[in-house]
């Protein structure tokens, strides 16, 4: 189940009271040619327009580092162990802030490598500035990792279809798309996923879309997986 909370820089203000009791170990990753790498719980730095973050919030987490060659070519190395609750959202945050109704596009390409093992989900997580709405796009999936809300159907927007669910975490309202194959590689077109949520649901007022993220949400790897962002680009506005 997704976490309900902001993630990026909000998630890194209160995820510590999330994270009590969690111990997270600074075990090095695999070596990476990396420009940037970092270990730390809450490492980040910013590259070409992205922030990109390790960003390990959830309780019982174990070691996790995240490395960048670029912008858009990054990864993460993971060893949480075989149990329940996320635990981490290593992740890179395009920064939008712009009503739905203003924006004439925004669209997203991307292509990873995932493993076979552990549970987790590959995904976009796309906040409004006032973090009352998350949309979140699962693109893949793998192991015992679900949705929060009810079913609402299946719908064809942005390239994909979606099952689609709704829900609310007593924080903020949560839509999550969950693609209905998984894939490794391709485009989203967001802006017709926002605006159907806007329009013709009406789950939502004229917000203004503050950050795209993508990452991983992790529940366990445990033995060390590695996933990779071959090539991740946000762009419109």
């Amino acid at each position: 189940m997704a976490p309900k909370t902001p993630r990026g820089l909000l998630r890194t203000l209160i995820a510590p009271a999330l994270a009590l009791g969690a111990t997270v170990s600074l075990a090095s990753a695999p070596a990476h040619a990396a420009v940037w790498n970092s270990c730390d719980q809450w490492g980040n730095t910013t590259l070409g327009g992205y922030t990109l973050y390790n960003n390990i919030w959830g309780s019982g987490a174990g070691s996790q580092c995240v490395w960048a060659n670029s912008a858009t070519n990054w990864g993460v190395w993971a060893d949480h162990p075989n149990t329940g609750g996320i635990k981490s959202y290593p992740s890179a945050k395009k920064v939008i802030n712009k009503p739905v109704s203003s924006l004439s596009s925004l669209t997203s390409s991307y292509r990873v490598t995932v493993p076979s093992a552990g549970a987790y989900n590959t995904s976009y997580d796309i906040w409004d500035t006032d973090h009352d709405y998350e949309i979140m796009l699962w693109v893949n999936h793998n192991g015992a990792v679900g949705p929060l809300g009810t079913a609402q159907g299946t719908v064809s927007l942005g390239g994909h279809t979606w099952n689609v669910y709704k829900g609310n975490n007593g924080a903020n309202e949560v839509f999550s798309f969950l693609r209905t194959s998984d894939s490794t590689s391709g485009t989203v077109n967001i802006l017709p996923v926002l605006k159907w949520i806007k329009d013709t649901k009406g789950w939502m007022g004229d917000e203004t879309i503050g950050d795209v993220q993508f990452g991983y949400e992790i529940t366990s790897s445990a033995g060390g997986l590695d996933f990779r962002t071959d090539n991740l680009t946000v762009s419109g506005g």
